[in-house]
């Protein structure tokens, strides 16, 4: 079993941009080398990047890519940014496999992207996957707000924009 821990990207509000221009975020490349400079890391890890979409246009085809490269992954412990509208279905998609039961898989996102600097919750969600990664037993789960949820037991409460437990 491989000692480092598989970050796959999957764009989401994460890793958007702002064109000052327009106005309008749009998607370039990822920020994750940058954050993990930034924040000092010494953790192996390696970044993969699977695809940049908005959750709102991810499609079941994406969420195959998705499962499809968490079933090869040599490693156990596996973080995956994600856009946070959909984030609850993918989770549910990895939860579905069976292939997938020995591994620790941690789905995160931003509300705010990293780009906007100190503003975003991207780095702190982060940090916080980073360390549910290393300490949770193997499942699926949401990180977010500095907690972690059962891909089973969480929603994304559209009035506050915070994630919460169903019970």
């Amino acid at each position: 079993m491989a000692k480092f821990i598989q970050l796959y990207v999957t764009g989401g509000t994460f890793d958007k941009d702002y064109n000052f221009i327009t106005g309008e975020l749009y998607f370039k490349d990822t920020h994750l080398s940058k954050m993990f400079e930034r924040g000092r890391s010494t953790l192996d890890i390696d970044i993969k990047t699977l695809m940049m979409v908005d959750s709102l246009e991810m499609t079941e085809a994406d969420r195959e890519i998705i499962v499809h490269n968490c079933k090869l992954s040599k490693t156990h412990k596996i973080i995956i940014t994600h856009g946070t509208d959909r984030i609850v279905e993918t989770a549910k998609e990895l939860a579905k496999e069976k292939g997938l039961s020995d591994k620790t898989i941690i789905l995160t996102g931003a509300m705010i992207p990293y780009a906007f600097g100190t503003s975003s919750d991207g780095f702190f969600n982060l940090g916080a996957s980073l360390a549910f990664v290393q300490s949770l037993s193997p499942g699926i789960y949401v990180c977010m707000n500095g907690r972690y949820f059962h891909w089973d037991n969480v929603r994304k409460n559209l009035d506050t924009g915070y994630f919460e437990e169903l019970d």
